[in-house]
């Protein structure tokens, strides 16, 4: 059995999304669930604790394929920022959720556009809001 890695959230962050999930129906919504999932299981720190190899909301990262090495980037942004753009995920799509919170090293299942998926490792952050002390964002 595949167990999940540690996740760790800043405490901001943590209190957003709650929020959001109150707000919101799992009927629209399906993602609710599992980001509720994944707030529950999470170490929530203080912002200016925040390590800078985690992924935090609003973080940009860099993704490198496992078997090709192929490498792309993208931004974990609240459902309100995810305007179609191929460069950003929302916190409720399955990937966002699950990306929500990993560390430079750990490894995801990303779904092809054509079905199937593929491995993908966190090979970087490239800006993270609180590293960046963006703390008000």
């Amino acid at each position: 059995m595949n167990s999940k890695p540690n996740i760790i959230l800043s405490s901001r962050d943590f209190d957003r999304l709650d929020d959001l999930l109150a707000s919101i129906s799992a009927t629209a919504f399906p993602g609710k669930t599992a980001l509720q999932a994944e707030l529950d299981r999470a170490e929530v720190v203080a912002p200016e604790q925040m390590p800078p190899s985690v992924v935090t909301m609003n973080s940009t990262v860099r993704f490198v394929m496992d078997g090709t090495g192929e490498s792309f980037c993208m931004t974990l942004v609240y459902p309100k920022d995810s305007t179609g753009q191929p460069d950003r995920v929302s916190v409720l799509a399955p990937v966002g959720s699950a990306l929500l919170g990993l560390s430079v090293g750990d490894r995801i299942e990303w779904p092809r556009p054509g079905g199937g998926v593929i491995r993908v490792c966190i090979d970087d952050i490239l800006y993270q809001p609180e590293s960046a002390g963006d703390f008000h964002r």
